[in-house]
This record gives C-alpha cells, sequence and structure tokens, in this order.
C-alpha cells in the first residue's frame, strides 16, 4: 500500500458536484469513518470497460462491510458530457453504484488524476492508502479494500466476458489509434493499397475535426491493417435519434466466426446510439489482417479504434 497521507481536499471537490446517478448529493464529511473506492471513467473507455466486472463485485461484496465505491465519469468525448448518454450507459453496464458527473473534471483536477481508468482507495480518516492506474492489479488492489476494512479472506472470482473480457495481450499488436486530428480538414480521400501493419486509411468524403471524423456522404469507408484478437471502434449516429448501417470485412470477405457483439456473421451492423462497438472477436490463431467497414449512411462519427 502507498504511504497514507491526507486527502480531504480531493474528496472535498464531491461537495460541490451537482449531478449524481443512483443516489443523493454525497460529501467528504458524510463519506468519514468510511473506506472509500474512488474510480474515475468514461463510458466508452475499453480498459475502464475491462476493469468494470472486479469494481462491481468489490463494491457488492464489501459493501456491508465498510466499502463505498462512487464512480466518478469524466468525459473524454464530446457525447459524453451528454447526461442522458451517461444514465443509459450506466443502466445497460450495471452501474449500480453511486456515480457523480465530472463534466468539468473538478474532480479529476483535485486528484491530480491523468488517467482512464484509475483508483484510489481512501481510507476513513480521509487518508489516501492505495491507486492504480490502468488495467490489472486485481489481486493487490482487492486486498489492499481488504487491509483497510480488517477483512482476510479469499478474493473474488471473475470471469468477464463481451466487452468486459481480458484481453488477449500475447497476441495484440495493435495500439488505441484515434482518428481526428486537431488541425481539421474536409476533403475526399482514396483507397490505400497494401496497409502496412498499424496503418490506416479513410476512405470517400470525410470531414476530420479535433476528435472525430465525419463522414460527409454514403459509401465511405476506414480501412486498418491490425493484428488483435478484438477489435473496437467507437461511433456515434448522425444524430441522436438517426441510424447509420455498415458492413465489415477482414481480408475482403464477412467475418463469419469471427464477427465481434456488433456485427452479425455476414458483417451486417447499425450505428444507433454513441458507444464503442465490438466488431471483430477472433476465436482462430491471430494474424495480420485487413479491417475496413463501409458506412452505408452519411453523417456518422467514428472517433478510435482501440483493440484487446
Amino acid at each position: 500500500m502507498t504511504t497514507a497521507h491526507p486527502i480531504h481536499g480531493a474528496l472535498a471537490a464531491l461537495d460541490d458536484a451537482a449531478v449524481w446517478l443512483n443516489s443523493e448529493p454525497l460529501t467528504a464529511d458524510g463519506l468519514r469513518g468510511r473506506v472509500v473506492a474512488v474510480d474515475f471513467w468514461t463510458y466508452s473507455c475499453v480498459n475502464w470497460l475491462r476493469t468494470l466486472p472486479y469494481v462491481r463485485a468489490w463494491a457488492e461484496r464489501y459493501r456491508g462491510r465498510g466499502l463505498f465505491v462512487v464512480g466518478v465519469h469524466a468525459p473524454e468525448f464530446g457525447f459524453e458530457h451528454d447526461l442522458d448518454n451517461v444514465r443509459r450507459a450506466a443502466a445497460e453496464l450495471g452501474v449500480g453504484y453511486p456515480v457523480v458527473i465530472d463534466n468539468d473534471f473538478a474532480i479529476w483536477r483535485s486528484f491530480e488524476n491523468r488517467y482512464w481508468p484509475a483508483l484510489y482507495l481512501v481510507d476513513g480518516d480521509g487518508r489516501l492508502r492505495f491507486h492504480h492506474f490502468g488495467e490489472g492489479a486485481y489481486e493487490e488492489t482487492e486486498r489492499a479494500i481488504q487491509q483497510l476494512l480488517g477483512v482476510d479472506e479469499e478474493t473474488v472470482r471473475v470471469e468477464a466476458g463481451g466487452l468486459a473480457e481480458a484481453a488477449d495481450w500475447g497476441t495484440l499488436r495493435s495500439p488505441e489509434t484515434y482518428l481526428g486530428d486537431a488541425r481539421g480538414e474536409r476533403r475526399s480521400y482514396r483507397p490505400a493499397d497494401g496497409l502496412a501493419l498499424n496503418d490506416w486509411a479513410l476512405v470517400g468524403e470525410w470531414s476530420v475535426g479535433e476528435e472525430t471524423a465525419v463522414l460527409d456522404a454514403a459509401a465511405g469507408s476506414i480501412a486498418y491493417r491490425f493484428q488483435a484478437r478484438d477489435l473496437n471502434l467507437v461511433l456515434a449516429p448522425p444524430a441522436p435519434d438517426a441510424r447509420a448501417r455498415f458492413a465489415v470485412l477482414l481480408d475482403g470477405q464477412p467475418p463469419g466466426d469471427a464477427h465481434g457483439l456488433d456485427v452479425d456473421a455476414s458483417g451486417e451492423g447499425t450505428v444507433s446510439e454513441p458507444r464503442m462497438y465490438q466488431l471483430v472477436r477472433q476465436h482462430a490463431a491471430i494474424a495480420p489482417r485487413t479491417f475496413e467497414i463501409t458506412f452505408l449512411d452519411p453523417g456518422v462519427r467514428a472517433y478510435v479504434f482501440t483493440f484487446g
């Protein structure tokens, strides 16, 4: 465990937060005497999604023994500022513990945080006793919780699947890749032949902004040469009530058994809400492959590729 030091000032940022989910507003004074796990998250982040089953399990197991989990939703993308989107995501993902909306990053700054996800453990006297950034270290984190609670027992067993399944780090060779560009431009893109590993290309009429690439005309596509078990893409529809159809190919063919949760074996799918879409989940030997997604409707927004 890390050396204890007071962070009453950091927890005090909760006092000014106006919007909460699953709870009445909480305060630093109201949490005194409890062990508090502060979990920084944003709902389209694949790294956070893979930690969620553990945070949920800890919240459930230790709730009656003094642990209080507080989720701090600090948005990465514009659509994650929308309370309805966060509320829907929390419900769909089974986030039942209190969540504070930190759209202005006041709580984030009070903790001097830099990461999604990040977990901080604060003891009953308001001292920071442990922190972990990113995925992993689940047993170490749970042992830290137990030590603060005075508990000594087996750690929880978590079997996560779907979006939350742990990455296949041994075969993963492709990095998180953002499609936005702070320079911003609107132009016509042509197919790129012979992509090297981790190269990608836009095809068609696209406007590229600071955080997203927006398709201006139907039949535009994105190609990516990748190596990973899973390929995910954060997407948003043209408008809140609109949908955008798409088709996925792997090495020029429908994905078949390698389709992800959000696409069928023929490669067809629909963007209906802003979130992360799992487009490829491979079950055979992992090797470099060329992914292509073609959008049949204009206006779709593409943000970031992630892999697992």
